[in-house]
């Protein structure tokens, strides 16, 4: 959810801090108020379009910074953490940044860490999802539809779709090295000569595995000749010689020896130093013949020098090891292989696509085969939503079509299918209002306050299938009053029951469902206008909704009718916590 929202030199704000708690919040406030410029901030915390427009007039720079709390551990966040390289610490708290500077730069972070624009919009769709009266995101987006009827069916599609990802992927990995394979012959040509000359000079390099470190350990120990041979005559000579280290170490063995006749614990230290002193004059040995067999050859650290230049210089074009050199060889002599060798790779190329495409397309019409039954479920479960908003002659519907192919693709029922990423099924959501109307997509057929409805209970059922930590809505009961206004507040309060649901309203039933009121108001103070929150005690609420029925003076009535919209919505909120 989102814990606490920052906002600083924003449009009309010059600075505020905000506190949301979990459950439905709802912001009300006179229009002008700023407490839309709340939500478009929210928007562009999450990715939205920024412009100059919003720094606040004589400052230098917008900025908006918001913590998000993840109670679930398996929440998508988490892998776009992975996926992006940032660290979602294990109490998860997120925190997006965003400046927006008077020149038009947009500087953004998560967690502290620099990101881009689009990086911080893919984090911020799943935190955040945003509704208004104009803006109804995916629900609205026909090309989303098969995404959300996806979610709503996920745990049993998920096994089958992740089987026909995978197929997927190779069949697109087969059909394009096929037109790779297939481009014109002067491409081909000039595509042979290049790999063939760069297989050419490597193995000419004649490169053996591992040869760069061997050589440039070999170079390291030339070039410090001096210094090796230095540290080891020293040390051979402190060692061995009349009165240097081995004699003294000679003189204190024959001492122990002579003490070790009286004393049994002497004896026993004796041996143990005999045993060291041996293994240093072994030692003293090995130093001596690795001085005689130690010699500075200038000719080979020539030869070496040579050879690592060859190598680096191959590096720069082919891998950054002789090893990955060695396998970019390997792999250019197969793609040789395969293009003068083109027609018979062709004819393996298409039974592999062939054989790969009929594999995928089981998949896909397994996928197929659960949506249908999906469909009738889901309209049914949107058909009760549309009830309890008072949209009981609405009809809804899912189309499901299968996208057509072109010869060559895999066929169904003796005609070919297009595969996608998911599938072969074009998905749209329907509706109408009117009975005896034909179902037309949705954002083609309904009024302002039919849509409202529709997308409130479409977002009843997605809701708690598409891991949004938060839900906005930003004006959705425009155009609505009586008993669909009583609607749409339950409703809300509803969806608040599985996300942090934050509202922006100017009904007083949604108003009377807050299970945390905050008041929106503008001032104006050296000439200068600011906004300001505040959060309603009770008796602050009553006065508030009082104010939202009637827009004119408070009165004992307009308080009284306040009070008893408060303890409607206590009632059925009741009656959801008993369910």
């Amino acid at each position: 959810m989102l814990t606490e929202l920052s906002i600083k030199d924003f449009a009309i704000i010059d600075e505020l801090s905000i506190t949301f708690n979990d459950g439905l919040t709802v912001l009300t406030g006179e229009t002008g108020a700023g407490k839309s410029i709340i939500i478009d901030a929210v928007q562009l915390l999450t990715g939205g379009r920024g412009s100059v427009e919003f720094v606040r007039y004589g400052s230098s720079k917008a900025d908006i910074e918001g913590l998000f709390t993840i109670d679930d551990p398996h929440h998508p966040i988490y892998e776009k953490g992975v996926q992006f390289g940032i660290d979602i610490s294990t109490d998860g708290m997120v925190v997006l940044q965003r400046t927006i500077t008077s020149s038009g730069k947009s500087i953004c972070r998560i967690n502290g860490k620099l990101v881009t624009l689009g990086i911080l919009k893919e984090f911020g769709k799943t935190l955040i999802d945003i509704h208004s009266q104009h803006e109804t995101q995916s629900l609205m987006d026909a090309d989303r539809h098969i995404e959300l009827l996806d979610l709503y069916i996920r745990d049993e599609l998920e096994p089958v779709k992740t089987e026909y990802t995978s197929l997927y992927s190779k069949y697109q990995a087969l059909r394009k090295r096929y037109r790779e394979l297939s481009e014109n012959e002067q491409d081909m040509a000039q595509r042979l000569d290049l790999l063939e000359f760069q297989l050419n000079e490597i193995q000419e390099a004649e490169l053996v595995p591992e040869e760069d470190e061997e050589l440039s350990e070999e170079r390291k120990k030339l070039n410090n000749y001096e210094r090796i041979y230095q540290g080891i005559n020293d040390a051979y000579n402190a060692l061995y010689g009349e009165q240097k280290g081995l004699d003294w170490l000679s003189l204190a063995l024959s001492s122990l020896e002579n003490a070790s006749e009286y004393e049994e614990e002497i004896s026993q230290k004796r041996e143990e130093f005999s045993n060291h002193y041996y293994l240093i004059e072994e030692l003293t040995y090995d130093l001596r013949a690795y001085l005689d067999n130690l010699e500075f050859d200038p000719e080979r650290l020539n030869i070496i020098e040579g050879r690592l230049n060859e190598i680096n210089r191959l590096k720069k074009k082919y891998g950054q090891t002789v090893t990955e050199i060695l396998e970019y060889a390997s792999k250019i002599e197969e793609e040789i292989d395969q293009i003068k060798n083109k027609d018979s790779h062709l004819d393996s190329l298409r039974r592999q696509i062939e054989e790969q495409g009929q594999d995928a397309l089981l998949e896909a019409k397994h996928m197929h085969e659960i949506r249908m039954d999906a469909a009738d479920t889901l309209t049914e479960a949107i058909h009760l939503e549309l009830k309890d908003l008072y949209l009981e002659k609405a009809a809804f519907g899912v189309d499901i079509t299968i996208k057509n192919g072109t010869d060559g693709e895999p066929e169904l029922q003796g005609e070919p299918v297009s595969l996608q990423i998911n599938g072969f099924d074009i998905i749209k959501f329907l509706i109408t209002t009117n009975p005896g109307e034909p179902l037309k997509e949705i954002s083609k057929v309904a009024s302002g306050g039919e849509l409202s409805r529709i997308m409130l209970a479409l977002k009843k059922i997605f809701s708690k299938h598409q891991g949004v930590t938060s839900v906005i809505f930003d004006e959705v009961d425009t155009g609505v009053s009586g008993r669909v206004a009583q609607a749409i507040a339950e409703k809300i309060y509803g969806i608040s029951s599985g996300s942090q649901v934050l509202c922006i309203s100017h009904l007083p039933q949604v108003a009377s469902m807050a299970d945390t009121h905050l008041l929106i108001e503008k001032h104006v103070s050296n000439d200068r206008t600011s906004t300001s929150v505040k959060e309603l005690d009770e008796q602050s609420s009553v006065e508030e909704i009082s104010r939202m029925i009637t827009g004119a003076e408070l009165t004992d009535t307009t308080k009284e009718h306040a009070r008893e919209l408060i303890k409607l919505a206590e009632k059925f909120k009741e009656t959801l916590r008993i369910d």
